[in-house]
Order: structure tokens, then sequence, then C-alpha cells
């Protein structure tokens, strides 16, 4: 199953944002599929919310969250995650939501001049950038749920690919690196909340590291929550750049002790530059030894941050430290595919980064390998 919605297509210069943003990649990895006869069925969010709001009625609407009569994400469910003083202001009017965004998409600089933006050329407010960030998170929502749903069709039941999202910079109190919000912990601590999952794989293979996520993860830990009078866990591995942003000098010097970027994942596998020929070895080893650390206990779900910058045709100079050949890019989808399938865990899948005019490729690349060389329950890894 794919996740694609139209009215996730952000056109920067809307908001008055500068920063060049290429053709769409979510709109491009569906032209190519579609060109080649995918049989991946596409579904947009509204249909999704649709089919999980029959299922709750089907369900009696017994189960929390399986009737949805508002929105599929609320104000709650990002203050489960965050600071709620922090999204009350995004939640707030709209000079605390500019100010939010401002910062998070390094728009200002600091003497109070704007960096890449002139408001003056805006046709919608900054603002409303946060509804379509919301949407972004209703995606990784849906898209878990679509998984463990089994709603998609053999031999890809019970696995979603999201073709947009991956907010994995954002941090307890503050965005970061382009993410105002945490989609990704956001679903999963959402699906816990509901009881509909107890344990939870994150596999981070964005060129750069998750450390809003391992912050989030960590707090949450901190604070010993629990849910249904349970203990529901999140395992964070996180693939990366060893020393590009946001572990670069000049961000671990102003970092502050015991924050991202300082606070580890679960399992962190840095990668060095010139070591691409490693990659893939690294990450079975990785992989094998999530699972070993997880002890006897299978998670119910696994949320694959499946960012294409590690891609060597990549446009982000700051992810050049990585440069994966495009068949080791879907090698490397395909071994964590492989790996969660042999082990009937479902996986939803999240677009994450990826820059520039070929940024689309790889994952078009892997989705259309599906249906060439078909990935079944119990094959190797």
């Amino acid at each position: 199953m794919l996740l694609y919605d139209p009215l996730l297509e952000i056109a920067m210069p809307r908001y008055g944002i500068l920063i060049p943003i290429p053709p769409s990649r979510p709109q491009k990895i569906t032209a190519f599929l579609a060109e080649r006869h995918s049989p991946l069925p596409v579904m947009n969010l509204k249909e999704a919310a649709l089919g999980i709001h029959t299922l709750g009625i089907q369900e009696g609407g017994t189960r929390n969250g399986g009737i949805q009569d508002g929105p599929v994400i609320e104000q709650k469910d990002l203050e489960r995650v965050h600071d709620r003083a922090f999204i009350a202001k995004l939640y707030g009017g709209s000079e605390e939501k500019e100010k939010a965004l401002l910062t998070t998409y390094e728009l200002i600089n600091s003497d109070g001049t704007y960096n890449r933006y002139n408001p003056s050329l805006a046709v919608k407010p900054l603002a409303d950038l946060f509804d379509v960030i919301l949407r972004h998170v209703e995606g990784s929502y849906l898209a878990s749920r679509l998984a463990l749903e089994k709603k998609g069709k053999a031999p890809y039941e019970d696995f979603c690919f999201f073709l947009s999202g991956g907010m994995h910079h954002a941090r307890y109190d503050s965005g970061s690196g382009f993410c105002l919000v945490n989609d990704i912990i956001i679903a999963a601590r959402k699906l816990q909340a509901e009881d509909r999952a107890a344990f939870i794989w994150i596999i981070d293979v964005d060129a750069h590291k998750g450390d809003g996520s391992a912050e989030l993860v960590k707090f949450s830990r901190d604070r010993g929550e629990s849910f249904a009078d349970r203990n529901p866990g999140i395992f964070t591995l996180s693939v990366h750049m060893a020393r590009g942003w946001p572990l670069d000098s000049a961000s671990l010097a102003a970092a502050e002790k015991g924050r991202a970027p300082l606070v580890d994942s679960d399992l962190d596998i840095p990668i060095e530059e010139k070591e691409d020929d490693l990659y893939i070895t690294r990450l079975a080893d990785g992989l094998a030894e999530m699972e070993r650390r997880s002890g006897n206990r299978k998670p119910d779900l696994a949320i694959v941050v499946a960012g294409a910058d590690p891609y060597e045709k990549d446009g982000l100079p700051s992810s050049g430290l990585l440069a994966l050949s495009l068949d080791q890019c879907v090698e490397r989808d395909r071994l964590i595919l492989s790996f969660l399938k042999k082990r009937k865990i479902p996986s939803a899948w999240i677009l994450a980064g990826g820059y520039g005019e070929h940024a689309w490729e790889p994952t078009a690349r892997f989705l259309d390998s599906l249906a060439e060389r078909p990935i079944r329950t119990g094959e190797e890894p």
C-alpha cells in the first residue's frame, strides 16, 4: 500500500520561503510506478481515514480512537510527546506559530533579519504551514494503522509506504532541522495509547542521525510513562553519517548536555566517509543486534524512516559524506523489508530526507523492485 496525498505538496514560495525545492518527489515516484504498472495500491489520506472510520464502526467503536469523528491527529497527541507549553503555542495565535516556523526552517538570522524568506512574496500566511505539517503527522499515523490492520494486498498486506513525513529532528520543546514536530514518535505513542501496539521498532536510515527521536524516547522513559496498564516500549536504531549535521563540530559544540544531538539512540551505527561499501553489512549487523537487544520481545510494528539522502546523487551538500549507489539504496530497503517480513512484523515506511532532482529515484526503484522480485514471509535474511 502506498499512501500519497497531493495536498501535502509544499510549494515553499507560497509562504514566502525562498528555499529552492525541486519538482515533487512523491509525484515523480507515483508517476514512475504508474508507468511501470506497479500493483501496489495508492490511497490518499482522506480514503485512509475513512477506511479506519469504517473499521471503527465494524468494531462497534469499542477501541479507543477507533471511530474518527474529528481530526485524526489532535492536540493531545502532540502533547503526549512534546512539551505542553510548546504545543500550546503552536495551537495558539499566528504570531507564535510563525516564530516557531521561522526558527525551525532557519528563516531568521541572529540579528533578526530574514534568511531565504520574504513575506511580501507570500500568497499564504506562514502560520498556515502548520496545518500542512499536521497532515504529515496524520499520514505517518495512518500508514502505521494500515500496516497493522493489513489493509494492503498480498504479499505486502502488512506494508504501507507514506510518501511524506519523517520529521525526526524535532525535539521535546522546539523544532530543529526543518522538523517542527516529530511525526514518527507521535504516531508510535498514539498507537500505544490506543492499545494497538505495545512495542515498536524505529529503524532510521536517513543520512542524518534521528536525534530528535532519540531525545523524545529518552524523555518518555525518564517520565516512566505507560499506557493501558502496560509497559510500552520503543527501540530506536539510527544508521547515519558519523560526522555530518547534526553531529558536525559546530552543532556538537553548541549542544546542551542531555539534549539532542548528544542523546544516544538505543543503537547508533555511524558510517564514516568512504565507508559506503560497508554500509549494507553494518546495517545487517545492526538489525540483528536490535533483535538481540529486544530479547524475547517481538515488536508489533516497525516504523522505517527511509530517507533517500544517503544516495550519491542527493542534492544536499551536507549529506555528501554518504554516497550510496542506486543499487545499494535499493538493497538497503529490501534488506530491511526482508528482515521484517521473515519475522512477520508489519511495517510503516516514511519518506524522510531526499533532496535535488534525483531524490525520487531510490524510493521509486525500491518500490518497483517489489513487483519484479517479491519479498515473501520467510525469505532471507
